[in-house]
């Protein structure tokens, strides 16, 4: 069945706005049955594998997979514990090589040859890690927000509310409560902005109350020091050398700093940066000049030769 996009819409068979999506599901090496939103798209392209931040879903890509279908098939994932993705009975199994292990997966049960991968936060590191892991597959790699060096300043921020139990009576309420926690991140967002933020981080319970979308314990193996990112992930980063890269820098990030940014792109030969401005993190890819940046990317990526 073909679904609909929209805000807040969780798949429902709405007909009436958006591009239609159809549900994937696949199952990883330990037995989870995991979930994408499969936008149909041009097979003479590469796909476009769209990866959340730690604790987000597809949802997040709504925006970014409507602009891409059907000129790109567009798949964006859930991990594991979020989402319509099942929960993992091991909590240490909620870590960054894990996930690149579940793309890889998915990846082959798609039928997806080659790839550009989109990664926000936690989704960038399972991008470079899937570099490593899978040679010649991608084609491209959007990195918004994040490097091989993290900042303890934002890492401590999201240590600090991570699995955290969150609920509220109605869909206002929520969104007020997620101004208030991150209203320095959208400086410039207004009422409807958070409402559509709301929809995309919470989902209506059964008991009638919207809670987060995630399993809560996602947050045990995160918050031990290292377990956030690979080993070495400039190592990491570093498998990106032969395809266009661009780096996404919120301005007002404390998970990406600005020098880290500037040493990724001096790094590899086909890197490229943009700095969403008045946007701490993450940037949404919505913003008019990280969009214009994803655009250029994939018309690099779709050059012949």
């Amino acid at each position: 069945m073909r679904r609909y996009g929209g805000a807040g819409d969780r798949g429902t068979s709405v007909a009436s706005v958006g591009v239609g999506f159809e549900d994937f599901y696949w199952w990883s090496a330990d037995g989870l049955r995991l979930h994408a939103r499969d936008y149909a798209g041009s097979a003479d392209r590469p796909a476009i594998l769209c990866m959340p931040g730690l604790t987000r879903n597809a949802r997040d890509f709504e925006s970014l997979a409507e602009r891409l279908a059907p000129d790109w098939r567009v798949l964006a994932v859930e991990f594991r514990g979020r989402g319509e993705s099942a929960y993992a009975k091991d909590p240490m199994s909620y870590v960054p090589l894990t996930y690149a292990q579940d793309m890889a997966a998915l990846v082959e049960a798609a039928g997806v040859n080659r790839f550009v991968a989109v990664g926000t936060s936690l989704g960038g590191i399972v991008a470079m890690l899937l570099a490593g892991m899978m040679p010649g597959r991608i084609a491209g790699a959007v990195l918004n927000d994040i490097g091989p060096d993290i900042e303890a300043a934002g890492l401590a921020r999201v240590r600090g509310y991570v699995g955290k139990s969150s609920n509220h009576p109605t869909w206002m309420h929520a969104a007020r409560a997620l101004q208030e926690s991150s209203g320095s991140v959208y400086p410039d967002w207004g009422v409807e902005d958070w409402l559509a933020m709301a929809k995309r981080v919470y989902r209506l319970s059964s008991a009638g109350r919207i809670v987060l979308d995630y399993d809560a314990r996602i947050a045990e193996p995160f918050r031990l020091p290292g377990n956030e990112a690979g080993p070495d992930m400039w190592r990491a980063y570093a498998a990106l050398r032969e395809v266009p890269v661009l780096v996404v820098r919120g301005d007002r990030s404390d998970m990406l700093s600005a020098a880290t940014a500037e040493r990724m792109t001096a790094t590899l030969p086909h890197a490229t940066l943009v700095t969403a401005p008045r946007v701490g993190h993450v940037p949404t890819l919505a913003e008019p000049a990280a969009l214009e940046a994803v655009m250029h990317l994939l018309d690099r990526v779709a050059e012949p030769g």
